[in-house]
């Protein structure tokens, strides 16, 4: 199977994850937007991206992504 993006790889998120699918890393569940930056966390085996959120340094949350609701980031 080929993959567009790999484990550790920047990305951009283009669309919002749903709501019922974010693991909260912090004790404040900041909202997940599109534009916020992530990196890819694992492959999960439906196909999807496990994708660690970032603000400022910090993980805030990891969510579930489809290929196409992600941007690479050189």
């Amino acid at each position: 199977m080929h993959t567009k993006f790999k484990r550790h790889q920047k990305v951009k998120i283009l669309h919002e994850p749903d709501p019922e699918y974010i693991e909260y890393y912090s004790d404040t569940e900041i909202p997940i937007k599109k534009g916020m930056i992530g990196k890819i966390n694992i492959l999960l085996p439906n196909g999807r991206y496990h994708v660690e959120i970032d603000k400022d340094g910090e993980v805030i949350a990891y969510a579930p992504f489809n290929e196409e609701d992600l941007e690479a980031i050189d």
